[in-house]
């Protein structure tokens, strides 16, 4: 077997898990579910038919990856952090057919206990702190906190903190990495 799954986990028929990915306990995958290499799925994840998780992401314990939303490559969801696909839900009125779709880009992380509201984008690299809660699109990059999520800053591809204002032009090197960044009319972007 090209990927690890323990006993207590339900893997349904149809699902597709790459090389390399571990299935932990009282995992549940649906028949739909696209999943990359390299995955980790933490004890007690949901991951719904109309998922796609792409290559090492880590989605940590009591996720549920509800349809309709869309991992890149090197995602992390923190421990107990909620996805919702309906953005008005009523127990008495089926919406299904309004799932909105939600994406989180290449290298995001999504704090512990924070939610991400259905029909946002996360940007690339964007942090998004422990208990936030994102109603709005994320620029790759941002670092966002609070209830509503705001921005207060910028993060390095290799999770720090840069030192750069939230608005401007300026340009900064990540300490550990020596990768420069620039931010340029409001986006922060890595240079080569």
């Amino acid at each position: 077997m090209a990927f690890s799954v323990h006993p207590t986990a339900i893997v349904d028929e149809g699902a597709e898990i790459g090389e390399g990915s571990r299935i932990w306990h009282w995992v549940h995958v649906c028949g739909g579910a696209k999943i990359g290499q390299g995955v980790s799925l933490g004890q007690n994840v949901f991951v719904g038919n109309k998922v796609t998780i792409g290559d090492r992401c880590k989605i940590q314990n009591n996720v549920s990856v509800y349809d309709n939303v869309r991992l890149e490559e090197g995602v992390f969801c923190g421990p107990s952090m909620v996805f919702t696909n309906v953005f008005n839900p009523r127990a008495l009125i089926e919406r299904k057919n309004e799932y909105r779709e939600t994406r989180v880009r290449r290298g995001a992380s999504l704090g512990a206990n924070c939610t991400i509201v259905c029909g946002v984008t996360v940007g690339e690299f964007a942090f998004v702190g422990a208990g936030a809660v994102v109603k709005d699109d994320v620029p790759d990059y941002a670092l966002m906190v609070g209830v509503p999520a705001r921005q207060i800053g910028w993060m390095s591809q290799f999770g720090e903190r840069l030192q750069l204002p939230l608005t401007g032009d300026a340009e900064t090197v990540c300490e550990h990495t020596g990768q420069r960044y620039e931010l340029r009319n409001g986006r922060c972007i890595a240079v080569d």
